[in-house]
């Protein structure tokens, strides 16, 4: 599996034009053969993290060169984004567990 860590921060007054690309593009990497989960949090200093699971380098690489992708992504670096890194790891060990007794 690759996860790849993304962090960012807006920048000021772009938030109603960046929802509805930040929508489309995770309907888009649904799409991609591969694609497992992501999920997005926002903390109280307004940094953002989107933490995105394939399950091959693969399927991120697909995930990389799709054409609204890319197009998204020089949007980030020209309009929306003050700030942005990200991560790609590759899981070496995981391991999950539910508390089904609480439910």
């Amino acid at each position: 599996m690759i996860v790849t860590v993304f962090r960012s921060r807006l920048a000021p007054g772009i938030q109603d034009e960046y929802g509805p690309m930040a929508k489309r593009m995770s309907e888009l990497a649904r799409s991609v053969p591969g694609y497992i989960s992501h999920k997005g949090f926002v903390a109280e200093d307004g940094e953002r993290v989107t933490i995105v699971e394939f399950a091959s380098a693969e399927a991120l690489d697909e995930w990389k060169r799709h054409p609204e992708h890319r197009e998204a992504k020089k949007l980030g670096f020209t309009k929306f984004f003050s700030l942005f890194s990200y991560q790609i790891c590759n899981v070496t060990h995981a391991r999950t567990w539910e508390n089904r007794a609480a439910e």
